[in-house]
């Protein structure tokens, strides 16, 4: 018989059972998955920011190459929503001088934006884009900018529209801003008058404004319409709210009398309507020219 063992007695671990090293493997597996996972989708967000900064860039320098490019337009038809301003007569149709402003409105609104201007439409209608008919219906859905109901009291409508223009003024400080506001005048019916120009006694800028605009009609009168004289002049008229209230140099513009037969060709027929929007923005990038850089 042997001899008894003494001392500290030696354990063995035991072996380790085989499903330990494969939960163990895919363990690992998992987490190097996961971590790959990471590094995709932090390198995807990383090329999305990369891509969308390249296409804000690329959309930066498309509009600085454009004539208008870094320009602010505050655009407002004259009256909207409960209340359209004067009202002509057509044979039996009436025509509603908030209606004709804001076609002709929409128009520059429209040339302005494709010479890369940031133009701000401060009477908005949902319904209506650019009209072609004669006879434009009368509603009564305008709104006013960003969206916003149009109160029929006159001063709280004027105080809604230079509110504002004035605060986005404020968020464009560097930009070349200018505020133009389009309505239809209402004489007798007798009267025949031009378009015509107001601005603000102490601004410099709304009158350069007014002026070369006044002058780019005068020209194209000449131009198409050699055989009659143009009388449309600029004036000013401080008194108006929306020049006297409003802040970045503003343009106050009357197309002609909504009473009178023969200026009312001037609004009836689409084409003239055009041609006013179209002059307009020859009037306004010749003073953008002649002011870039101040």
């Amino acid at each position: 018989m042997g001899k008894p063992q003494t001392g500290k007695s030696r354990v063995t671990a035991a072996p380790p059972k085989a499903g330990n090293k494969k939960q163990q493997t895919r363990k690992t597996s998992t987490k190097s998955a996961k971590q790959v996972k990471r590094v995709r989708v932090k390198n995807a967000n990383k090329s999305s920011k990369v891509k969308q900064q390249a296409n804000r860039s690329l959309a930066n320098k498309t509009t600085s190459r454009k004539p208008l490019g870094g320009t602010v337009f505050y655009l407002a038809s004259g009256h909207g929503g409960p209340d359209p301003g004067a009202i002509g007569r057509y044979g039996r149709y009436l025509l509603p001088e908030d209606e004709y402003a804001y076609d002709v409105t929409i128009r520059l609104s429209q040339i302005l934006k494709q010479q890369g201007a940031t133009v701000y439409m401060m009477v908005q209608d949902p319904d209506d884009g650019i009209r072609n008919e004669a006879v434009l219906k009368l509603d009564k859905d305008e709104v006013a900018y960003p969206n916003l109901r149009i109160p029929l009291n006159q001063t709280a409508r004027l105080n809604q529209t230079t509110t504002a223009v004035n605060r986005l003024h404020a968020r464009h400080r560097e930009s070349y801003q200018r505020l133009i506001t389009i309505h239809v005048d209402s004489r007798s019916q007798g009267q025949t008058i031009d378009v015509f120009f107001y601005h603000h006694e102490r601004s410099a800028a709304g009158r350069r404004l007014a002026e070369h605009i006044h002058r780019r009609f005068k020209t194209n009168y000449r131009r198409y319409q050699p055989a009659r004289s143009y009388s449309g002049n600029v004036t000013t008229r401080s008194s108006l709210y929306v020049v006297r209230n409003s802040h970045p140099p503003t343009v106050f513009i009357e197309l002609g009398n909504i009473q009178n037969r023969q200026d009312q060709r001037r609004f009836l027929l689409a084409s003239n309507r055009q041609a006013l929007a179209s002059w307009m923005a020859q009037g306004i990038l010749d003073d953008y020219r002649s002011r870039k850089g101040q």
